[in-house]
């Protein structure tokens, strides 16, 4: 059976408009919050028009030594061109860490389908 990791693409998010970008600092203290925001098209636009748009970001945390990554955000945008309003495809959270870990953005386009992009934080 074929591993549902193997549909992900990646890239750099400067030469790639479907990479999600992760906005957030290398390291913080533990338990203080912080911003966490994930976006599209920082360097390349990406259309968002009824036939090709951005459709939702996932957003995970993996814990270093844990055995599963835990689910921080789910962000789905829905307004693809309709009558001159339209969405950028950013997401916003606020976020506590209690250990170092990695953060995972996952973006769906629904023509070019599942990008990922991932940054380290430490805690301190």
């Amino acid at each position: 059976m074929e591993g549902f990791g193997t549909f992900f693409q990646t890239g750099d998010w400067k030469g790639e408009k479907h990479v999600p970008v992760i906005h957030a600092p290398e390291s913080v203290q533990a338990d203080e919050k912080f911003d966490l925001k994930v976006s599209i098209g920082d360097a390349i636009g990406h259309p968002n028009t009824f036939e090709h748009y951005i459709a939702w970001f996932k957003v995970m945390f993996h814990p270093d030594g844990a055995k599963f990554p835990i689910e921080l955000a789910n962000f789905n945008f829905s307004a693809h061109g309709e009558s001159d309003n339209f969405t950028e495809p950013t997401g916003l959270t606020s976020v506590k860490l209690k250990k170092s870990g990695t953060v995972y953005a996952i973006s769906y386009c629904n023509i070019h389908g599942l990008w990922i992009n991932s940054k380290k934080i430490e805690v301190k």
